[in-house]
């Protein structure tokens, strides 16, 4: 066959097929395939019909459809199903031509499959891709990671099928091996904790003040007009308005079960690996495990109570709370999102420039918001900030927004309605801005049980000390601790 296509996709499940058809729009010619071929005539004969599109049904037709250097694009799961792949796509490549991953694969997965290419003469990227359906058709944000000299070869159709942001493309190269499967991952991380610091706010409305959904919408609504502007909050306004088939509002039927599929997991492991509090995403993720004990919660709340849940006092003053409460929870997430990716790039090696990071999280990504790009402007006005609540913009607004927090937080114990994501944010803004923690009794403990040593306020960081507190056991200490 003749090569004329400029890439090809293998994967025809809906995150596939729309970024064919996007790339197809753009004036690239896409070579599409599936394992279950059947899919190929259904795509060609469907929403590819008339395109440009050319449907292969076997890997060697792949190949030989392509222009070199040859690229190929792998929509499949993430796990084993890439590995395989890999494993039958290197014997057909030629040195230079390029496998390209754009699903979720967990980043240490990616380093060492760019590694392996790479060592057969090939080169890798691993590449978060977000923006669900709509994204991939029309405009998604895309983060490319992983053989660097690869990126010239898809810079043209990666920045052309991105969303754009005041004409700048949402799209850009992120680092070596792993780094751009990482970013997405603290991306959906922090989508884990967006989603939930909504969610808090809704049951405190619904449950706490009793709002109908119209009520509910016309706070999104209002929220989404201002520094809340967001997808998600968008999203959420929309949500409130849809009714089902009796007219009542379709939220209230659906099962309040959470699922997830790994991303938001595999960061808060990874954050705990790199020694850095996540907090706030580390409750998302457990805030949708206690939601999926559906049967116990509903076995629990016959035998267990607590207090009204009504809040008394101004709706109108307690809203206002609400805002503030999500925007400072927000301020911290994000803040521990970029702490984390900070730490990361020290540990691995890269070289990330998060105001670029922020630049691409602004459109096409599931977490594109207004307030992104404060985040932008805050880290190129200072590239070496590593925490942005010490940025004075951040500072002053988290400053002005905690009274509303703290007392959005007292009200929700009071009322006995969880909002682990506002309290655990709270919890860190505190610990973060104190100068002494009670950390020094844990060090008192520790020493006194297991001889760990401790450091000393009045003597330079790096000496160690144990004390001998029962008069027995003698003077020799166990090991240093680790901070």
């Amino acid at each position: 066959m003749e090569a004329t296509a400029d890439i090809g996709v293998i994967g025809l499940a809906v995150m596939g097929r729309n970024l064919i058809m996007n790339m197809n729009d753009h004036g690239f010619t896409v070579a599409a395939h599936n394992r279950t071929t059947e899919r190929v005539d259904e795509f060609l004969a469907g929403e590819a019909a008339g395109s440009n599109v050319v449907g292969v049904h076997t890997l060697e037709e792949l190949v030989g459809v392509l222009k070199p250097p040859r690229r190929v694009m792998l929509m499949i799961k993430a796990g084993d199903p890439v590995d395989k792949t890999i494993e039958s796509l290197l014997p057909l490549l030629k040195p230079g031509d390029i496998i390209i991953d754009g699903g979720n694969s967990l980043f240490t997965d990616t380093m060492k499959r760019t590694a392996r290419v790479e060592k057969a003469g090939m080169r890798y990227i691993g590449t978060g891709v977000s923006g669900g359906e709509e994204g991939a058709r029309y405009g998604p944000s895309i983060m490319p990671g992983g053989t660097e000299s690869a990126w010239e070869h898809v810079r043209s159709i990666f920045q052309g099928i991105s969303a754009k942001v005041d004409d700048t493309p949402c799209c850009d190269w992120v680092g070596a091996d792993g780094a751009g499967h990482y970013v997405k991952m603290v991306h959906n991380g922090i989508e884990y904790g967006d989603m939930q610091i909504i969610a808090e706010a809704y049951d405190m409305m619904r449950r706490g003040l009793g709002m109908s959904h119209d009520e509910m919408h016309e706070v999104f609504a209002e929220w989404n007009r201002g520094k809340l502007d967001s997808y998600l909050i968008e999203i959420t306004a929309d949500i409130m308005a849809v009714k089902d088939e009796s007219g009542g509002p379709l939220l209230d039927k659906i099962l309040d079960a959470a699922g997830q599929k790994g991303t938001g997991k595999w960061t808060v492991i990874s954050s705990m690996e790199l020694g850095q509090p996540v907090t706030l995403v580390g409750e998302a993720v457990y805030a949708r495990i206690v939601s999926a004990l559906k049967d116990q919660r509903v076995t629990a709340a016959g035998i267990l109570s607590g207090p009204p849940t009504a809040i008394d006092g101004n709706r109108k003053d307690i809203l206002a709370d609400l805002g503030d409460a999500l925007y400072a929870s927000k301020i911290v997430s994000y803040a521990q999102g970029f702490m984390l990716m900070d730490e990361a790039a020290d540990e691995h090696g890269w070289e990330l420039d998060f105001a670029g990071i922020a630049s691409m999280w602004r459109g096409g990504c599931i977490i594109r918001s207004r307030f992104l790009s404060d985040i932008m402007e805050a880290y190129q006005a200072s590239p070496e900030l590593r925490q942005l609540l010490l940025n004075d913009f951040f500072a002053a607004e988290v400053t002005a927004a905690q009274a509303g927090w703290r007392r959005t937080v007292a009200r929700a114990i009071a009322a006995g309605i969880p909002t682990p994501a506002y309290s655990s944010a709270l919890a860190f803004f505190d610990g973060y801005r104190t100068e002494r923690l009670p950390a020094s009794l844990i060090q008192a403990q520790r020493d006194y049980f297991g001889a760990h040593t401790y450091e000393r306020v009045d003597r330079e960081r790096g000496e160690f000390f144990h004390t001998n507190w029962t008069g027995t056991g003698g003077d020799v200490s166990s090991t240093s601790y680790e901070v």
